[in-house]
């Protein structure tokens, strides 16, 4: 496959992917809001919680002042005793008040929320005959009511601790919103994202096959304006490619004409040395045009995808070689499956392969043909002659059309440079590349890949 230009950068574990990182940052965005909406929920909460069990306090304290202003003076601390008294609330009967004379009134807020100055209030019959009021522990204070009787009813107040989260529901309901909000995102991503994929997808056929179906023009305003916009591209270069086929095939033909002539008239010349030799230039010349307008016309383009068996493709690769060059036939083998199935154009694989085939053989004096598919589906497909390689820096230019290493003219040792350029478009026009590699132990391997 063609090298890759780089992976995406992960920064900070990033998902790699554009859909990936648009739910990453709304279910963080998410997090966030429900991390403050749930801060303000549990203030309010605390804050409703205080005020609450501060009006039960006040109130509460006021109907034990009242049980014993009114109890009879026998039974009034049995009746104290029997006060359903609420969390944070004290009282009992002594001599003594517990709010000693001189220390300091409690804080303002609590002397509001407590409503501490209504305990001097009331009927004149029911009001206390002193009232001493003093800090508590945290968040609390002290009362000590004088009765008539010059006992005291000291109250004692401290705020239970705040529970924002006491609802027994509340988990199960958050996380219940939680997993659904973020289902919602999931699905709403991967709605957005599927016009990128198709796109994606659609690029990716037209790589491999410029006459692709076109995009379906709908969705959003902006992913048909896209689509339409692709596929506009797509016809563009549909047109320039049966363009340059057009004028390859007019130029191909009219120089077939004048070459004609050229080979008559070097058949009435009287220098066999001479006719020979041009005869053999007219020929080359045939076999150059024939090679390049094949290679500019690129006739597999046309040619439908179907599922293929390589194993057996490779085979017979091999076996027509072997025929063909009979001297080489101990160096050309098989290693791989007995089948190998891809999706891929027959006539044009076949071209690939037998252009690798013949460039191991025509310089290296051997061809191995060795067949693999990784875990990952890729196939890969190895042809590995004996000859003496190539400089690694020329590993990538041998792919440049006309680009030959051995100097000579002659088509029967130096080719037309045509070969592994044509195999590499082949195998990029499948999705697929063409690589060479030097073995440790001598010779080239033709590295072909496909993906599965």
């Amino acid at each position: 496959m063609p090298e890759p230009q780089g992976e995406p950068r992960r920064r900070f574990g990033l998902p790699a992917t554009l859909g990936g990182r648009t739910a990453f940052w709304l279910i963080l965005a998410l997090m966030l809001v429900q991390a403050a909406g749930l801060t303000i929920h549990a203030l309010d909460r605390v804050d409703l919680q205080r005020f609450i069990h501060a009006r039960e306090i006040a109130g509460r304290s006021f109907g034990a002042w009242r049980t014993a202003m009114l109890a009879p003076p026998d039974r009034r601390e049995q009746m104290l005793a029997d006060l359903a008294l609420p969390e944070g609330l004290s009282v009992d009967l002594d001599v003594e008040p517990s709010v000693r004379a001189g220390m300091p009134p409690p804080p303002p807020d609590l002397v509001r929320l407590f409503r501490l100055d209504l305990l001097g209030s009331g009927p004149p019959r029911l009001r206390p005959r002193e009232v001493r009021i003093g800090p508590g522990g945290p968040g609390g204070y002290q009362a000590s009511l004088r009765l008539p009787d010059g006992l005291w009813l000291n109250i004692s107040v401290h705020m239970p601790p705040p529970q924002p989260w006491h609802s027994p529901t509340f988990l199960i309901a958050f996380v219940l919103m939680t997993v659904a909000a973020v289902l919602l995102i999931l699905g709403a991503v991967a709605r957005l994202m599927r016009p990128v994929r198709l796109l994606a997808a659609a690029a990716d056929r037209l790589g491999r096959d410029v006459n692709a179906p076109p995009l379906d023009v709908k969705g959003p305003s902006e992913v048909a304006i896209a689509a339409r916009a692709f596929n506009q591209m797509a016809e563009r270069i549909r047109r320039f490619v049966a363009d340059r086929t057009q004028m390859l095939a007019a130029i191909g033909h009219d120089l077939r004409t004048p070459i004609t002539r050229l080979r008559l008239r070097a058949e009435f010349m009287d220098d066999d040395e001479q006719r020979r030799k041009m005869l053999s230039d007219l020929d080359e010349m045939e076999q150059m045009i024939a090679a390049t307008l094949a290679f500019a016309r690129d006739d597999a383009a046309a040619e439908p995808a179907a599922a293929l068996d390589l194993a057996a493709l490779c085979r017979t690769v091999a076996d027509e070689a072997a025929d063909a060059r009979p001297e080489l036939a101990e160096a050309i083998e098989y290693d791989g499956p007995e089948r190998l199935t891809v999706r891929a154009r027959p006539v044009a694989m076949k071209r690939a392969v037998a252009n690798l085939v013949s460039n191991a053989l025509s310089y290296g004096g051997a061809a191995r043909i060795r067949l693999t598919r990784d875990e990952t589906g890729l196939v890969r497909m190895a042809v590995e002659d004996d000859g003496p390689g190539i400089p690694e820096s020329e590993l990538e230019a041998v792919f440049t059309p006309f680009r030959r290493l051995e100097s000579s003219r002659n088509r029967e040792t130096g080719g037309t440079g045509l070969g592994l350029t044509i195999a590499r478009n082949i195998m990029r026009a499948h999705g697929g590349d063409v690589v060479l590699h030097n073995r440790p132990k001598g010779g080239l391997s033709a590295v072909a890949s496909l993906p599965g």
